[in-house]
């Protein structure tokens, strides 16, 4: 929903209402990820994708009765179903959409809910999209971090309250959104219901160290990907924002005792990813020395030759990092594409996180049998 959020609000603060779409599963090589969104407004504007394009007409006359009618729908398109060809799925995946109606009467929360999400406070949402009784489709909690779940009508009542409202807070921890099953009461062993959550995290964190030429464009490609990017730098002269305008932040530090400071903050998690670009041992050897022992952290990569490579790892195992330790770093940094400039480099390293968070091996696809895409980990 994140990706029109603007258009639901904007409708829902005039009093209107939207048929929404949510792509709540996949399988095989279906073009998007669950959470994509396609709405239809009053007026019969489009906005949004669930599909990439291939799907989009038959999702579009769907919004629009379920928006006239107000009864939620759970679909699926796919290769097994006879109408494949009609909504385009040539490339063989399935999508499972749920269409509903998005109102201020079907919907009340939803302003508190699109403040929590400029604001960057995780929220999730939780919406009930199959069930034996029809009647219990489309209700939802409403989930933040310590909130407690609360008292709204749902399958289940206190039990499936609770049920759902923490398996929404573990995958609000985590940052990604789940189709979930229970039981018709909330059980969890059970079978009967589903309910998809999707979740409203903060953006991943890309921190660049090091505001060489590099880092500029491993700025922009972090933006690029939906990172919300921190460039640091303990030299006033190369860290500025004309410098480096894809940065949502530049700060003038000595790189580990700003990473310090963010861990004990609690602003690094698994999603963090730490790229080191400066080359430079008195910057780095602190900076890898306190990034190796984080508890958590999605990804560090340094930039460097074989040969610099090897001699940092024997500076830091002799101020007594472990070989475990040090196995967490990616070194030299990136995949293997042959990149010469910062441009080509960035992409490379973009290219390394993105294959260490899916499981790809980072191989052409033409010279691989099977999927293309994998389930996520």
């Amino acid at each position: 929903m994140r990706d029109v959020l603007g258009e639901i609000v904007e409708c829902w603060r005039d009093g209107g209402q939207v048929g929404l779409a949510t792509l709540v599963s996949t399988w095989r090589s279906a073009p998007r990820q669950p959470g994509a969104s396609m709405l239809v407004d009053p007026e019969g504007r489009a906005a949004g994708s669930v599909s990439g394009g291939c799907g989009e007409g038959a999702v579009y006359e769907l919004a629009q009765e379920v928006m006239t009618d107000g009864r939620p729908v759970l679909t699926r398109y796919g290769v097994s179903d006879g109408d494949a060809l009609e909504v385009g799925l040539t490339c063989g995946g399935t999508l499972e959409l749920f269409v509903q109606r998005v109102s201020p009467q079907s919907f009340p929360e939803l302003g508190e809910v699109a403040e929590d999400i400029s604001a960057g406070r995780p929220v999730a949402i939780a919406t009930v999209v199959e069930h034996p009784d029809e009647g219990m489709v489309g209700r939802r909690l409403v989930v933040r971090p310590d909130d407690e779940a609360t008292d709204a009508p749902f399958p289940g009542g206190d039990r499936g309250r609770h049920a759902v409202a923490d398996d929404a807070r573990g995958l609000l921890a985590q940052g990604t959104p789940e189709l979930l099953t229970y039981g018709p009461e909330g059980e969890r062993r059970g079978e009967g219901m589903r309910v998809f959550v999707e979740v409203f995290a903060p953006r991943p964190r890309l921190i660049v160290f090091g505001a060489i030429d590099f880092a500029s464009a491993m700025a922009q490609q972090g933006r690029l990907l939906g990172y919300h990017v921190t460039v640091c730098d303990a030299r006033p002269t190369f860290a500025t924002p004309a410098r480096l305008p894809g940065a949502d932040e530049v700060v003038v530090r000595w790189p580990h005792a700003y990473l310090r400071e963010e861990a004990e903050a609690g602003r690094i998690d698994e999603r963090t990813v730490l790229t080191v670009l400066t080359h430079d041992p008195k910057f780095d050897i602190p900076l890898l020395e306190v990034a190796l022992r984080l508890d958590r952290v999605g990804y560090i990569g340094a930039m460097g030759s074989r040969r610099t490579h090897d001699q940092r790892l024997e500076q830091l195992r002799d101020i007594g990092l472990t070989e475990e330790e040090l196995a967490r770093l990616s070194s030299p940094i990136g995949l293997d594409l042959g990149a010469r400039t910062p441009e080509e480099t960035a992409v490379s390293i973009a290219a390394e996180v993105i294959a260490l968070r899916w499981g790809g091996g980072g191989a052409r696809l033409s010279d691989r049998d099977g999927p293309i895409h994998r389930p996520h980990p």
